[in-house]
């Protein structure tokens, strides 16, 4: 038989631990679904929509750290991949794109379906190229693909549909792509200007964030040494807050009092495996040491005095052996007692409500962090979902907690879980969408199906934008545009072949949950949750106070008064009673 442009690209990937690739059909792809028709290596997992596939293929790669693959057919197809890709490759996890093109011979004719992918993904990838002749495939292919893996990013490769028919001599041997190993760690100058410095100060916090994956306990080593709080950024939370008795919680946007404060109140910040964003919540006179694999990295976001440049695990136990004892644990209690106090206030919050109001959604959330598995995956929509998972769900160091906390898109949390759970479907994985984004990509839950994958999607229903109408209050405006008419969820899913469960009463909630946890197959909870649930950030600025005192009146005078009464009884009774 033929060896086709088709049958090397199946076998690379294969190679690199690809064993799915995600995508919707079309003629462009023909060529390659066709390969993969017959393959007993890698499998098609059908989606309803490209954005879908680019979302399933970040959830993937976020779960393994391997390379994932999706793919879309020319014009439409492929541009519905861009916002999946967006988000992987802003979250830095190794994805491929196969993007097929028009036949090559009518490009720049304005033929049907015609785009010029190598345009549209250029920003949204560390490599995107097209490939023209059969005889730059095993090049490029090779490149796209370590391009990925090592860079943590997004490769794209344009092919025209015609191409992956083309015959190619079978190779003796296909590269085995495989992210490196490295040893990466600062100078020792750069080492010892930051042991001087850590050693002189009184008052050091340290940042943590997702790069400090692998190297919790050597984290939390240091923390110990220098006598210092840890403050998590949200992608951090999962590999920072457990089994951490130096913890003080979250900071920025979505963040604790606590977190915000041991910042503000340091002398000396340390930045460790972070690119958190949100400038304003960092401090403008503490000395700044940032450490990153990345230099490129350094400095982004604040003023860094001293940078060091390498990962976690080899930097943090020479920096934790040059830190002298007999530190004083004055700012270290000082956060701890912040935090406590804190964390009790936000854990009164998760309380049932009396049946025949709104649950309060930090309550349905506290249930899924008290009855999910072990080893749970959660993956929250953005939007008032990763607010109550940033704040109520608990991490063990087993548990995972993936979404789209970079790119900000709605619509992630069903699409990435489709993702994780064809990794693992014996896993538990858990979807915390929110009604705005799952009705954006409602069309995935026939995916579940299709796949039998036993994805627990459980939606927050509050009838609104929920966020986006905190993001309006808080800057004056009266909320407008941000009613959604939703169906029953429950009901709607059952159509469908799948287990349903509707819950209005906070009675009804614990049974239901732990029903629906249990359930073999995939499931929808629909709870009906508060929509005037305010979800407070650490520190309110003046612009914020103003912008929230011009919103009440104006919602007043617009003749919307009974909002204020929802909004009172919902947050201002509930603290007082």
């Amino acid at each position: 038989m033929s060896y086709t442009v088709a049958d090397l690209i199946v076998d690379t990937i294969a190679a690199a631990g690809v064993r799915r690739i995600y995508g919707i059909p079309g003629d462009s792809l023909n060529g390659f679904t066709d390969v993969l028709r017959t393959s007993k290596d890698v499998t098609w997992t059908h989606v309803r929509h490209e954005e879908g596939a680019a979302f399933a293929a970040a959830g993937e790669a976020a779960i393994t750290g391997g390379l994932a693959v999706c793919a879309g057919s020319c014009g439409p197809g492929n541009l519905h991949l861009v916002n999946g890709l967006y988000d992987a490759h802003r979250s830095r996890v190794p994805v491929l794109a196969i993007a097929a093109q028009i036949p090559a011979g009518n490009v720049g004719t304005r033929y049907f379906q015609e785009t010029h992918p190598e345009q549209i993904f250029a920003e949204c990838s560390s490599f995107c190229e097209t490939l023209s002749t059969v005889d730059q495939l095993p090049y490029l292919l090779d490149i796209a693909v370590r391009t990925a893996v090592e860079e943590r990013g997004v490769s794209v490769l344009v092919i025209p549909g015609e191409l992956f028919l083309k015959k190619i001599d079978r190779p003796d041997r296909v590269s085995r792509i495989r992210a490196a190993g490295t040893v990466m760690r600062p100078d020792d100058e750069s080492l010892q200007l930051a042991g001087v410095r850590l050693n002189e100060s009184e008052r050091v916090t340290i940042l943590a964030g997702a790069g400090v994956a692998g190297a919790h306990d050597e984290l939390v080593a240091l923390a110990e040494a220098l006598r210092a709080p840890i403050v998590h950024a949200l992608r951090g939370k999962e590999f920072v807050e457990y089994d951490n008795p130096y913890d003080v919680g979250m900071t920025g946007l979505l963040g604790f009092s606590s977190g915000y404060r041991a910042i503000e109140h340091c002398d000396t910040l340390l930045m460790i495996g972070t690119d958190f964003p949100y400038s304003q919540f960092l401090p403008s006179k503490a000395y700044t040491i940032q450490r990153d694999v990345r230099g490129s990295q350094i400095g982004r976001r604040c003023r860094v005095d001293l940078p060091l440049i390498g990962s976690a695990a080899d930097t943090l136990p020479l920096l934790t052996a040059l830190i002298s004892g007999g530190r004083s644990d004055e700012h270290l209690t000082t956060a701890l007692d912040h935090y406590a106090r804190t964390r009790a206030g936000l854990d009164e919050l998760a309380t049932s409500s009396a049946d025949g109001d709104p649950i309060h959604p930090q309550y349905l959330t506290k249930l899924l962090s008290e009855m999910a598995a072990d080893d749970a995956v959660f993956v929250p929509d953005v939007g008032s979902p990763v607010v109550w998972a940033a704040r109520y769900l608990k991490m063990n160091g087993r548990r995972r907690l993936i979404g789209s906390f970079n790119h900000g898109s709605m619509a992630n949390a069903l699409s990435q879980s489709v993702g994780v759970s064809a990794v693992d479907p014996a896993r538990q994985v858990i979807a915390m969408a929110g009604d705005g984004g799952l009705a954006m990509l409602l069309g995935e839950l026939l995916t579940l199906v299709q796949n039998s994958l036993p994805v627990k999607v459980v939606v927050f229903d509050n009838s609104s934008l929920n966020f986006v109408e905190l993001e309006m209050k808080a800057a004056g405006f009266v909320t407008f545009g941000t009613d959604l008419e939703n169906p029953d969820f429950a009901a709607l899913a059952e159509s469908v072949g799948i287990w349903g469960r509707r819950v209005t009463d906070a009675s009804a909630l614990p049974a239901a949950v732990r029903d629906f946890l249990a359930h073999d197959g995939p499931a929808v909870l629909d709870v009906t949750t508060a929509r005037q649930e305010l979800s407070i950030p650490p520190a309110i600025s003046a612009a914020q106070a103003k912008g929230f005192a011009l919103y009440a009146l104006r919602t007043v005078m617009s003749g919307r008064g009974d909002e204020l009464v929802d909004l009172a009884e919902t947050n201002l009774l509930k603290r007082l009673f």
